[in-house]
């Protein structure tokens, strides 16, 4: 008898999770946390002022973000566990880094990128409802009703995602494709000028300035990686699912510029502060109003639910292998969800928000998420090391062409960042808040790796 309790128990211990994220679910993260309201503008803005010539921008762009994604598939498939980049870090150069490149490179960037994306829907909701509803109310809401639901585990978190891009997804398809079918008025016509048609920017080389503004259009498939746990079949979906949503991307932003560049001029899609919503009314006029409002609370609503989910398993992680507060380790007793690591991601990301002028806003996420490519070298740099440290270790994906997609995926992150800044004027406080952002993670993991871990700053987990 006692016998069969035993192997009753046993049976129990080892009885698989029910892994709720499949194919769909994965595209739609990937996707979902890419294509973003300020994505968006960034994509019409550069259109704006290169023509054609950006589209090229944009491939050169997504041949980075490809090589981005081969770093993180061999990395999250060698040591699938939530802490993903701390985690791979902390095992081919050190803790230090590991920490410094996970908080600079997503906690700091999701607590200003949320707060953009939210005054963004704010400002769109002001325009589109004036005087109806109160400043800052309904995303505040939001970011209170995702946090709420994504503590209830990963299904819910599942059918939300594929609701917002998979609906987001439609509505800017349907709005570029209609503005590439339908002839436009020739009043329209007239008042679509300025856009470069020609390939001459190519043919020159000029484009490669453009690079710097089209690669925000590809950042971020990698928030797939956190998940892995709750994934099926992960050494074949993973590198599936970032390789397939750039795809996506790339299509769906060559649609939405092409028929942005035969309903607004130039001048509009460089300087209009919600570009997306003018071509929606030059499309469809005032009967658009409710296809605007959903591309806007979808494209935000997605990348909110993304980050909500995925950056505080990077923390969880984090914390079991003692680079956060333990406490940020906490999950749900019955939804199994990192609870606390939501709650915190929320306040910090609503602190900014009520706080800050949404003229500042933009300083302040290029100068956040500029720390953001340090996480993409830093990962290229992992694989480099980690093949020649590691030769042997399981490798469910390996690069192909290795080492030559981390050293231009390097180079290009390089580039990117030494030409993040939107303009020259702004360039000065654009470095200096990179500068402070990465000083004050610096120091704060200086001592907590020096006198909390006790360990060398640059010491690498030997254990496997």
């Amino acid at each position: 008898m006692l016998d069969i309790m035993k192997a009753r128990s046993m049976s129990v211990a080892v009885a698989p999770v029910r892994q709720a994220i499949g194919f769909k679910t994965m595209i739609a993260i990937c996707v979902g946390c890419v294509v973003v309201q300020g994505a968006m503008a960034s994509a019409l803005m550069g259109f704006g002022l290169g023509g054609v010539s950006f589209l090229a921008a944009m491939l050169v762009a997504a041949f980075f973000a490809l090589c981005n994604a081969m770093s993180f598939s061999e990395l999250s498939l060698m040591y699938p566990q939530a802490g993903t980049l701390a985690t791979y870090t902390q095992k081919a150069i050190g803790h230090f880094p590991a920490i410094v490149s996970v908080f600079s490179g997503y906690v700091v960037v999701a607590m200003f990128g949320l707060s953009a994306e939210l005054l963004l829907v704010d400002a769109l909701l002001q325009t589109l409802f004036p005087s109806m509803l109160p400043p800052h109310l309904v995303p505040l809401l939001l970011l209170a009703a995702l946090a709420m639901l994504n503590m209830l585990g990963t299904d819910v978190f599942a059918r939300l995602q594929n609701v917002f891009t998979f609906a987001m997804i439609a509505a800017i398809l349907l709005v570029g494709a209609t503005a590439l079918m339908q002839s436009p008025s020739p009043e329209v016509v007239r008042t679509a000028a300025g856009i470069n048609w020609g390939v001459g920017g190519i043919v020159d080389g000029s484009f490669i300035g453009l690079v710097a503004l089209a690669m925000w259009m590809f950042v971020g498939c990698e928030f797939i990686c956190p998940m892995i746990n709750d994934i099926r079949q992960p050494e074949k979906r993973i590198p599936r699912a970032m390789f397939l949503s750039l795809g996506v991307i790339l299509v769906l932003f060559t649609l939405f510029c092409l028929g942005a560049g035969r309903y607004l001029s130039s001048e509009t899609l460089t300087t209009s502060p919600l570009p997306y919503l003018d071509l929606v009314d030059g499309v469809f006029g005032k009967a658009g109003l409710i296809l605007a409002t959903v591309m806007g609370l979808t494209a935000t609503c997605s990348t909110v639910n993304t980050v909500l989910a995925s950056v505080p398993r990077m923390l969880s992680g984090m914390a079991d292998n003692g680079q956060a507060f333990k406490i940020m380790g906490r999950m749900h007793s019955r939804f199994n969800t990192p609870w606390v690591g939501i709650l915190f991601l929320a306040l910090i990301v609503a602190i900014p928000f009520l706080l800050v002028k949404p003229d500042h806003i933009v300083i302040l996420l290029v100068g956040a998420s500029t720390s953001w490519l340090l996480a993409y070298i830093v990962a290229h740099i992992d694989v480099i090391v980690l093949r020649r440290r590691r030769p042997e270790h399981r490798r469910p994906y390996r690069t192909p062409f290795y080492p030559v997609p981390q050293v231009l995926g390097i180079l290009g992150m390089a580039y990117v960042a030494a030409n993040a800044s939107p303009s020259p004027d702004m360039t000065p406080m654009v470095y200096t808040l990179l500068g402070v952002v990465l000083g004050m993670v610096s120091l704060i993991a200086f001592v907590w790796v020096k006198f909390k871990m006790k360990r060398g700053l640059f010491e690498p987990d030997m254990d496997e």
